[in-house]
């Protein structure tokens, strides 16, 4: 039987400034309701995301390091704080049922591609 879209557990995770509570409310807006941020790129712990969401689908937000300035021109982490929080995310990277780099993409092209994505596989569950 097909999971609904309020059914579907759905963990968002990437570095700083990839675009996760942008998407967090273009998922809200689409139906989605169980969308989890378990900030794993401030985790030590690599598979905290797993741990705390044990979702059903995995969706991954990467970013490049000048994207994240133009993004966010007040907070300059640095390239060696963007180097440890992917390190910290290699595990949901390994994992993850989506990869996205939203890097030349805008919040709406982001929601598209990630919506699309959830549809596509809430049709197989």
């Amino acid at each position: 039987m097909m999971k609904l879209k309020d059914e579907v557990k759905v963990a968002l995770v990437g570095p700083c400034s990839s675009g996760k509570s942008t998407l967090r409310k273009h998922l809200l807006a689409a139906g989605f309701r169980n969308i989890k941020m378990p900030t794993q790129e401030h985790s030590y712990v690599k598979d905290m995301w797993q741990k705390l969401t044990k979702p059903d689908l995995l969706i991954y937000l990467d970013v490049d390091y000048p994207t994240t300035l133009k993004r966010r021109p007040h907070i300059d982490l640095g390239p060696e704080r963007v180097d440890i929080q992917n390190d910290r995310l290699s595990h949901a990277r390994e994992h993850a049922d989506f990869y996205l780099d939203t890097s030349p993409l805008s919040p709406a092209e982001i929601g598209s591609n990630v919506i699309q994505f959830l549809e596509s596989k809430i049709l197989e569950m």
